[in-house]
């Protein structure tokens, strides 16, 4: 993670976990994700994901969550505010599956997204990919 993500992601965190913040519906996760499919023009529903925070110890990535896009191609709620923590965190989108579901090849089996200070990552799916 750069020296100027770290000290945003601990403000983020000191807010969401202030009394200010609590009581908020929803509680909205830190870290989450907008997909949007540039073949049809509309957000990609029931994209399959998973999130993953690679750990210290022997930089193995430890999976947090598996999850699937809404309506919206969103994702909300990808990890509670209480267990963000400073680091680096991977996204992967198993756009095979995807493309599959809808009857047409995939050119990549899955995009992966690694994020440390951006906490929003987008990603625009094609046939032959995908795109941040």
């Amino acid at each position: 993670m750069n020296s100027r993500a770290a000290p945003r992601l601990r403000t983020l965190q000191r807010h969401l976990g202030s009394p200010e913040g609590r009581g908020m519906e929803p509680v909205s996760s830190p870290l989450t994700t907008h997909v949007l499919d540039t073949a049809s023009g509309l957000p990609a529903q029931g994209l399959c994901l998973r999130l993953s925070r690679l750990e210290d110890h022997g930089q193995q990535w430890t999976e947090l969550r598996k999850s699937y896009t809404d309506p919206d191609g969103r994702c909300p709620g990808l990890l509670p505010p209480g267990q963000m923590k400073v680091g680096t965190y991977k996204l992967s989108f198993d756009t095979e599956g995807y493309w599959r579901k809808r009857g047409q090849e995939s050119f990549y089996p899955y995009v992966e997204v690694r994020t440390g200070g951006r906490l929003v990552p987008p990603l625009s799916l094609s046939h032959g990919g995908g795109r941040c």
